[in-house]
């Protein structure tokens, strides 16, 4: 018997941390008022989230860099992440983490949970001499306005018709790229859209949540792959 093969895509901001890293960045080292216009508009499709991450960027005058790293070791993941890493590792499950934040808090804050090792993709953020905060989008798909770094490509790129495939994420960025996915675990805005959408989905609160499914997904002898997103990777395949 052919053993199965799992293949995991988790956001990061919310998702991995229980609060937006790169929201609460903008909001101290910038203005919360304008940063929180600037995601309203995100929200309501009037801006593209390139565009709300060039904006928040915008909005910062004088990022100092030791504060900015001092904010940022501030702030934990989730302690039911480090766990279910592991999990993963010792189950041969690919584990592959698709940020819209940047490297420079996601690369911090994996090493100082000791998660030295992990693949994942983001958008990259530079702090200028003068204090200024530009971005770059190395994963940009225009065809992708929800997140600038496209995570469905990521998903396609790193899986095939044979793997079973998990997303776990929370928010706008995730709501294309989990279409592309057998099985989604959801919470907050992520939950609302797949309710809204009806698209199947396992709410979650923790990645205890999440091992525990799995391995019930495990012992399962037939899995059922979700048809929709078999068909949306099989349109996505094509179009290559």
């Amino acid at each position: 018997m052919k053993k199965r093969t799992l293949k995991v895509f988790v956001d990061f901001d919310g998702t991995i941390t229980l609060e937006d890293v790169g929201e609460r960045i903008f909001r101290r080292f910038g203005c919360a008022e304008k940063t929180d216009k600037i995601i309203e508009n995100l929200l309501s499709d009037k801006i593209s989230s390139r565009q709300c991450w060039d904006e928040l960027c915008n909005s910062v005058e004088n990022a100092n860099k030791k504060e900015l790293d001092n904010f940022i070791d501030s702030i934990d993941v989730d302690p039911t992440f480090v766990p279910f890493v592991k999990f993963c590792g010792d189950n041969e499950i690919e584990l592959i983490v698709l940020s819209d934040g940047f490297d420079f808090y996601i690369k911090r804050l994996f090493s100082k949970a000791g998660l030295t090792g992990l693949k994942y993709y983001s958008n990259t953020l530079n702090v200028n001499e003068d204090g200024k905060l530009t971005a770059e989008y190395p994963y940009y798909d225009s065809g992708s306005p929800t997140s600038a770094n496209c995570k469905k490509n990521h998903i396609i790129n790193h899986s095939s018709d044979d793997d079973c495939t998990i997303y776990i994420g929370d928010g706008n960025s995730d709501k294309d790229a989990a279409q592309y996915c057998d099985f989604i675990f959801a919470k907050n805005d992520l939950l609302k859209f797949c309710s809204k959408e009806k698209i199947s989905f396992y709410p979650f609160k923790n990645f205890i949540d999440i091992q525990n499914k799995i391995i019930e997904l495990m012992n399962k002898k037939n899995l059922r792959k979700r048809h929709h997103a078999q068909l949306k990777r099989k349109a996505a395949y094509l179009a290559e």
